[in-house]
């Protein structure tokens, strides 16, 4: 083991930056009357998204001699639905979130999410909060807009919602992702593969950018758009090649929110991957009812890194996996 291994990925001065953005970050929900919570780390469903891994462990026990299956929660986002459907008010969270199979500049499997919601607000009225949150720590100017549709038709010149799983597949050859591009049956990978590589570094250079009206099928805990089927209340924040924010104005309807479930485990199941057990106590609170709101989850090890003009993650936290 190298002899330097104990110190920390951070310098001591950023970690004091840091500290300062959590304390403004506080005072921001505090002066806004949007309460503090904590939830489970551990739980015993995780989300289906095909394209998380989370980690898992087993608990054992009293009432659990033989093992309790648990997961690491990606996102604090299923536990704090339940507290809104249990009449929380609008609520935020600071903590660790833990996804696997993720690590490099931007990424560590342990990382901090911002994760908050507001009951009665829409993508719109979210994103104005999000635009005011960012300027205040980054000192940006007001955020641009565009639509999923619009970022994509700007920087390829293909209109993602009619464009066929053939052009889609041209256009990825054409942009150097052949060995992709010729298996890949699946419309939203080839979409977000383009949009990650080919429309991400030409948005949010200057100023920070949200797009928003993600479609439909890349949106499975928001609700759809009554104006447009194709698309649904979903937003993310780009800044200076980094996805800040994903947001959504939040599905509340416990029926199709257990079908999109099933969807999301029907096509693990048809990529080899492991099925992941539905969150049912996130669906009873659906039931029991949770009232119009939107929500929205924030990397801070990221914006850190943008305040304090960082390159890497483990530059912003104490130890990164190398290190813990």
């Amino acid at each position: 083991m190298s002899a330097d291994l104990w110190k920390p990925s951070a310098e001591i001065k950023t970690l004091q930056q840091r500290a300062a953005i959590l304390r403004t970050i506080r005072e921001f929900f505090c002066d806004r009357d949007v309460m503090e919570v904590e939830t489970p780390s551990l739980s015993a469903a995780s989300v289906t998204d095909v394209h998380l891994a989370s980690f898992n462990t087993t608990f054992v026990g009293p009432g659990h001699a033989g093992g309790l299956p648990l997961y690491l929660q990606t996102s604090p986002e299923f536990a704090m639905k339940r507290l809104l459907a249990a009449g929380s008010g609008a609520i935020f969270q600071l903590c660790k979130a833990f996804r696997n199979e993720e690590a490099g500049k931007h990424h560590n499997p342990e990382f901090t999410m911002l994760e908050w919601y507001r009951p009665g607000f829409n993508e719109f009225t979210l994103m104005d909060e999000v635009d005011e949150l960012m300027q205040l720590i980054l000192a940006v100017q007001p955020a641009e807009r565009l639509t999923y549709q619009q970022a994509f038709q700007q920087a390829l010149g293909i209109d993602p919602l009619t464009a066929s799983l053939e052009s889609l597949q041209q256009l990825a050859i054409q942009q150097g992702f052949a060995d992709i591009a010729e298996y890949e049956t699946h419309r939203d990978t080839l979409l977000q593969l383009l949009f990650c590589m080919k429309v991400e570094p030409k948005i949010g250079q200057n100023k920070p950018c949200f797009v928003y009206h993600f479609p439909a099928s890349q949106a499975a805990l928001a609700s759809i758009c009554e104006h447009d089927q194709r698309v649904a209340g979903r937003f993310e924040l780009y800044y200076q090649n980094m996805e800040l924010a994903n947001g959504f104005n939040e599905l509340t309807n416990a029926k199709e929110q257990a079908k999109r479930f099933n969807e999301d485990n029907a096509h693990r199941k048809a990529n080899n991957l492991k099925e992941v057990p539905m969150d049912t106590r996130l669906i009873a609170a659906l039931e029991h009812g949770l009232g119009q709101c939107a929500g929205v989850a924030l990397g801070i090890d990221r914006l850190v890194m943008l305040a304090t003009r960082k390159e890497t993650i483990k530059e912003v936290i104490a130890f990164d996996v190398g290190r813990a």
